[in-house]
């Protein structure tokens, strides 16, 4: 025999029911107070202008100075990638190598992944170059062989650095055939020390100027906490809770993270464009790509994220210690 289907009595239904009705109540709630005190905060905000723009005025200064920096740091590194194509190094054959041996080892090291391209320098070439250039014609014509050897000349790939160019002049000179092997190293090695410089300073730079934001947001949230301190204690008389009083004041600290981070990305656009002209100029004399590349939309959104993030952590600390300092009496 069938045993019947239990089913849910109508009491059960509705416990659920008014459970998910006061989880929906609940949510609409926090929604609307976080709604208040956002729209509230910046209303404050609008209250007092002349103060509000000038604490944005120097959030939004502290912020493009790094972002500028960084951009510039940006461009540099894009620059030495294209002047490190510059780097070859010069691999001197043994005179006794024949010339069907030289063109074989070309090919063999131009297949080389770190190579990209191999040239070679024909003995007879080499000593055309020379005699153009040292002028010493009638010493050259009383030479009976040609003393220069031939040499090949490799291109190595524009990201292989100091150390890879070294690894690659050993592997090189281990060759059959080769003599010797020649690589200036020097300007790489001084191009990529420079580099590394500029890029720990920016950020050192980039870390002291976020610490400012914080120190400033704080100290502008410590003032308006003060400045509510009678409005704060009664509402902790009537019973407000510690998030309620809280709320506003990290909204405030937000909106001010937020409208610095987009003015400094109006400052670094504008930057951007006032160097674009004669940027763009200096490309054409030199036949070259963009010079100055901007940081894009993504760059932009970026920075008012992190304008946002300190923002909310200056407001965050100086809340935290100050609005517990404040009790009713």
């Amino acid at each position: 025999m069938k045993r019947p289907t239990a089913r849910p009595s109508r009491g059960a239904a509705r416990r659920g029911h008014g459970g998910l009705a006061r989880l929906r109540a609940g949510l609409s709630a926090w929604a609307i107070a976080h709604g208040r005190a956002l729209v509230s905060s910046l209303g404050r905000l609008v209250s007092m202008p002349l103060s509000a723009l000038m604490t944005v005025g120097v959030l939004a200064i502290s912020l493009a100075l790094p972002a500028l920096f960084l951009l510039l740091l940006q461009n540099v590194e894009r620059l030495s990638a294209d002047w490190d194509r510059g780097a070859s190094l010069s691999v001197f054959l043994d005179l006794s190598v024949e010339e069907s041996r030289v063109q074989s080892l070309a090919d063999e090291l131009a297949q080389s992944p770190p190579v990209q391209a191999a040239t070679i320098i024909s003995p007879d070439q080499a000593l055309a170059d020379f005699r153009r250039m040292a002028g010493m014609d009638e010493a050259l014509d009383l030479l009976d062989d040609n003393p220069l050897p031939a040499v090949i000349v490799l291109i190595p790939d524009p990201g292989l650095g100091a150390e890879g160019l070294q690894a690659l002049g050993a592997e090189v000179q281990a060759a059959d055939g080769v003599d010797s092997v020649r690589l200036d190293l020097a300007w790489v090695e001084r191009l990529q020390s420079i580099s590394d410089l500029l890029r720990r300073a920016v950020w050192l730079i980039a870390a002291l100027l976020g610490l400012t934001v914080v120190l400033v947001v704080g100290n502008t949230i410590r003032l308006a906490i003060q400045n509510r301190r009678e409005e704060i204690v009664i509402a902790k008389l009537i019973g407000a809770t510690d998030g309620f009083i809280r709320r506003p004041f990290l909204y405030e600290g937000l909106w001010y993270g937020a409208l610095g981070g987009l003015t400094s990305a109006v400052l670094v656009g504008g930057v951007r464009l006032a160097l674009d002209g004669p940027a763009s100029e200096l490309a054409r004399l030199y036949q070259t790509g963009p010079i100055l590349v901007g940081p894009g939309l993504g760059g932009f959104g970026l920075l008012c994220l992190v304008g946002i993030g300190l923002g909310l952590t200056g407001s965050w600390l100086a809340v935290g210690r100050h609005l517990a300092a404040i009790e009713p009496k």
